[in-house]
């Protein structure tokens, strides 16, 4: 198939540092082009790719001192998958709902991935309108705010297997917290839960602009409390010792989860994953089998014992078989050829 993935461009394809979109984006583009089809990705100009790289912005904007306006590279790249389209079988959209009005007149020929959380009360009148767009989302939980959109399928996220090497034997004594600094993101519950069970936490996590004040007024006085670490944004080549010598992932988040990158690429290590039960977590995270679901600070206490005679190797087993980038690639190629069914149906009607 000729394919064509139209990524975000806050970050590159992958990006140097967090991003988890455009992490999973490369992950999905990579294999893609290993079972030998055409795909053009749509990104930032220092993005890296086997595919056929279209540079729509000259460098990740979150990392571009020099950027005034997001919108115009945006708008920019939009024009030039439009102006292009003719060329492809399938363009899978990653930019949320921003193209949604320019691409209606070919709407059977695109598919969007729903990446980010779609509570928000002003995106029901949005997709009450573009009922006719194709979605697909991360985690069947995610549909729940918008169950009359035009879902075509939930697929999973998945890493290439070499992404996050197996560790059977983590060295570091520690319990890792991964992600954003951000109220929703739990990290006040994840060093109230190392305190009381009286464990190391290291935290590595990215400070958005957005969340500065709450970092420097909330979180960064608890740093200093013996046994919290705070190491700061990870990139991708310190991830997998950070994640694999960790006894297991705290991950007590406190909103509705799309999906949660982090947790399986802790599992990838077979490190196990204690989390809150919210959003994904029960879809991704298996009970007693990759990880502990709490509902309680007195519960995820607890579970800090159970996780470290978690058995490292089923763990890693059970991401083999859920969550490689290989299944997520193959499960993409079905919705892409369930909806090339039905608009050679549609042209014949």
């Amino acid at each position: 198939m000729k394919i064509a993935q139209v990524a975000p461009l806050a970050e590159s394809v992958p990006p140097k540092l967090y991003g988890g979109t455009e992490r999973v984006v490369s992950y999905l583009t990579e294999e893609l082009v290993r079972l030998g089809h055409d795909v053009t990705l749509f990104a930032s100009a220092d993005s890296e790719t086997s595919a056929r790289l279209v540079a729509c912005a000259p460098r990740a904007q979150r990392l571009d001192p020099s950027l005034q306006d997001p919108l115009a590279h945006l708008a920019l790249m939009l024009e030039c998958v439009r102006q292009f389209a003719h060329e492809f079988d399938i363009l899978h959209f990653h930019v949320e709902n921003v193209h949604l009005p320019l691409f209606r007149p070919m709407a059977r020929k695109t598919v969007t991935t729903m990446h980010s959380r779609v509570d928000r009360p002003e995106l029901a009148p949005l997709y009450q309108e573009f009922r006719d767009m194709p979605l697909v989302s991360i985690s069947n939980s995610q549909r729940a705010p918008l169950p009359f959109a035009n879902w075509v399928g939930t697929v999973y996220h998945g890493l290439a297997r070499e992404v996050c090497p197996f560790n059977p034997a983590p060295r570091g004594n520690y319990f890792a917290f991964l992600g954003r600094v951000s109220r929703e993101k739990g990290l006040e519950r994840a060093i109230e839960i190392a305190r009381r069970a009286n464990v190391r936490l290291r935290i590595a996590a990215k400070v958005d602009r957005a969340d500065e004040d709450y970092f420097e007024q909330r979180l960064k006085p608890l740093f200093a409390l013996p046994g919290i670490e705070f190491v700061g944004e990870m990139n991708e080549a310190d991830k997998p010792a950070f994640l694999g010598n960790a006894t297991a992932l705290l991950f007590p988040i406190d909103w509705p989860e799309p999906f949660g990158l982090a947790m399986i690429e802790a599992m990838s290590c077979g490190t196990p994953v204690i989390a809150w039960r919210n959003g994904s977590v029960p879809e991704v995270v298996e009970e007693g089998r990759t990880g502990i679901v709490v509902q309680s600070m007195d519960e995820a206490v607890a579970a800090t014992v159970r996780a470290g005679r978690m058995d490292r190797l089923a763990v890693r087993d059970r991401f083999e078989e859920r969550f490689s980038a290989a299944r997520m690639a193959q499960d993409y190629l079905a919705v892409y050829r369930a909806l090339a069914r039905r608009r050679a149906l549609a042209a014949t009607a």
